[in-house]
């Protein structure tokens, strides 16, 4: 008697098992400026003690830009150090060939540098290359129609995110302690923020916040942001706006 083999299940094979979607999330920069071992693990814990929950299994993109290639990173290093303070790097941006290869070898991804390295100032000259072009005005039908805001009528609910594309975000209520609101525009909350707040989240430095009451966990501009104990002052609980100005948030009462 031979051995038969078990039967497999049937499957449909015009069913693909899965699919691939375009997204946009909001991600924290970690900007490295130097190394130092002890220093970076004392400076994350002091920003850890600021706001525990904020640092509780958050995806980070290690941003190299601004670290002087001269300069000798173990990245496995920081990879670990940031892990076990609840920061998840799950990429690197800028950085030299060694450096990606060392990104490749952690299982890390590697992204484009920010700006161009070494790209010449619009002030300086440009020896004997030929002036550009002027390029022509675009005509009326070239020009992109703005994008609608998109209202929320309802308190955003803590647990919840809610993200306007390409426009301004307004609020007609509060925002709950746990809930996140962004916006590639401006953000509008006509009651308490008490959640997390990320305006011009596509790279708008002229985007704001404004909001009737800031209580809030996070405000954020164009990837720079500030914690609720950096938000305590004189205008906690106030009416306020909050503006980006030479890459420092600015907040300021609402008149």
């Amino acid at each position: 008697m031979s051995a038969t083999s078990p039967a497999r299940p049937a499957t449909d094979s015009s069913t693909a098992t899965f699919r691939l979607k375009g997204g946009l999330f909001p991600m924290t920069a970690l900007e490295l400026v130097a190394w130092d071992s002890q220093r970076f693990l004392q400076d994350l814990q002091d920003k850890v003690a600021e706001a525990p929950a904020f640092f509780r299994d958050t995806p980070v993109i290690l941003d190299l830009d601004g670290l002087a290639e001269s300069v000798e990173l173990p990245l496995s290093e920081l990879v670990d150090l940031c892990r076990r303070h609840g920061l998840l790097p799950v990429g690197v941006r800028g950085g030299s060939p060694g450096r990606e290869a060392m990104a490749r070898e952690a299982g890390l991804a590697c992204l484009p540098a920010s700006r161009a390295r070494g790209a010449r100032s619009p002030r300086e000259p440009a020896g004997d290359t030929a002036p550009p072009e002027t390029p022509e005005a675009p005509t009326p039908a070239a020009l992109e129609s703005p994008s609608p805001s998109r209202v929320v009528t309802t308190p955003v609910r803590s647990g919840q995110q809610v993200y306007a594309a390409g426009g301004d975000l307004i609020v007609l209520s509060s925002v709950s302690e746990g809930a996140e609101v962004l916006a590639d525009g401006n953000i509008h909350v006509y009651g308490p923020l008490r959640g997390r707040a990320l305006a011009g989240v596509r790279g708008d430095s002229q985007a704001r916040i404004f909001c009737q009451s800031l209580e809030a966990e996070l405000v954020s501009i164009a990837g720079d942001f500030k914690l609720h104990d950096d938000l305590q002052g004189p205008l906690w609980k106030r009416p306020v706006q909050i503006s980006l100005d030479a890459q420092t948030l600015r907040v300021e009462a609402l008149v």
